[in-house]
Parts: C-alpha cells; structure tokens; sequence
C-alpha cells in the first residue's frame, strides 16, 4: 500500500477567470512551492473551463504558503484558494443527452 501513503496537499481555487489556461494556473502557483498537479476542468459544450481548479502541491509548506497569502490576483481578477477538503479523484461519468 505504497500508493495511499503518499499525502496530498491540494487547494481548490474558484472564480477563475475564463482568460487564464492551466499553464498560468501552474506558473502563478510556483512561486509558493512545488506544483505537482494542476488539474482544471473543462466543460465539453462551450470549450471553456469551469472557472474553478486543484492545485496540488509536493509539500506541506507549499500548500501552507498559499494559504496564507490573501488575496490572489490571476489576470486581473482576485481568485478565492481554499484547503481542499477532500482528495479529487477523476471520474469517468457517462454522456447524457
């Protein structure tokens, strides 16, 4: 059970605004510590992503570092980053029409 011993330190980042890619995301996020993961999602119909991400990071103190920053401003647009409450996992969900 290697895998489920690794920890996560993630932060849900909302009110993205439309204007910024997951390559800003990870870009502005660096400057308080390791990126490992930079997942934003996209919404099929319109091509645009949802305006919220997750960012996680290699270590406890990035994530913290974050946290204590208030406010973030991406592109212009001040940005809400919270702890992550729970660890997102990548459902595949069936098509409905």
């Amino acid at each position: 059970m290697a895998a489920s011993s690794k920890k996560v330190f993630e932060v849900f980042v909302s009110r993205v605004p439309w204007t910024v890619a997951s390559k800003e995301m990870r870009e502005y996020f660096t400057q308080f510590g390791q990126v490992r993961k930079c997942m934003v999602p996209f919404d099929k119909e319109t091509g645009f992503h949802r305006g919220f991400c997750w960012v996680g990071f290699s270590s406890e103190e990035g994530m913290n570092n974050v946290l204590q920053k208030d406010p973030h401003v991406i592109d212009g647009a001040k940005v809400l980053v919270q702890k992550n409450r729970r660890s997102f996992v990548q459902k595949s969900n069936k098509d409905e029409d």
